[in-house]
């Protein structure tokens, strides 16, 4: 995990103008393999920037003029459906590359990156995209990764959306973020970032009275315990026999 405490400043989108250490990105994957003074050339071209909790970091549409790598946090991608409804598409974590339309072919950012919780991010300008991928071989490597890695999620979810029940639905959703984002605690595994019932309503084309039903009721059955913007999967197996029941008890 990287600790960039030092680096936050005061307002939202503010541009840090303080030296960056290589110890923030050396054996971050993208990076891996990358010597001293590749790791200087990559500081060299950066920007660091804050984004306070909610606030965006690009919008769906904006032409991409720069990628980006999260130091510290959590990022919400959110995508706007063409009826004009929110749907979270996935969460990027601490030390992963986001906002790469050059690795995708296009021009404009297909989502809006929101901060879901305070962030710090390295941020780079596309013209540096070359570079890094002709000097550092881990770039490509990670960077298109990273993007089968996000269409596969893409897929999961559409599959979800259009065949599962909503039970279904809910429970993988939860499964995958804590397979992502998931920290081990004396109760179970807890998703390691703030998230509200109307957050997993999004993710899940469903609406937050039936998200809110279903948590009570798993709650009762000791399968999560679920608080203010926290959730805890407390006992994983059977939330994946919830996941993977051919016949959910909860219709939309």
């Amino acid at each position: 995990m990287c600790r960039v405490d030092p680096l936050i400043a005061e307002l939202s989108g503010q541009v840090e103008t303080m030296t960056l250490d290589k110890s923030l990105i050396a054996g971050l994957a993208p990076f891996a393999g990358a010597d001293g003074q590749d790791l200087e050339m990559i500081l060299s071209r950066a920007r660091s920037a804050r984004f306070a909790k909610n606030s965006a970091v690009f919008s769906q549409g904006e032409t991409a003029t720069s990628f980006f790598l999260l130091l510290s946090g959590h990022i919400r991608v959110v995508r706007a459906s063409p009826e004009g409804h929110q749907v979270i598409a996935r969460y990027i974590n601490e030390g992963e590359l986001f906002g790469i339309a050059m690795a995708m072919g296009i021009e404009n950012y297909p989502a809006t990156a929101m901060a879901a919780v305070d962030c710090v991010a390295l941020i780079w300008p596309n013209s540096v995209w070359h570079e890094f991928q002709s000097r550092i071989p881990a770039f490509s490597a990670s960077a298109y990764g990273t993007i089968g890695a996000r269409l596969r999620d893409t897929q999961e979810q559409v599959l979800a959306l259009s065949s599962q029940q909503v039970e279904q639905r809910v429970a993988h959703a939860l499964l995958r973020i804590v397979r992502q984002s998931g920290r081990k605690t004396a109760d179970g595994i807890e998703i390691d970032f703030p998230i509200s019932r109307q957050d997993i309503a999004e993710m899940t084309g469903t609406t937050l009275h039936t998200v809110s039903r279903l948590l009570r009721a798993w709650e009762e059955e000791g399968l999560v315990r679920s608080g203010r913007q926290k959730v805890v999967i407390t006992d994983p197996h059977a939330l994946v026999l919830v996941a993977e029941s051919r016949h959910g008890k909860s219709k939309d």
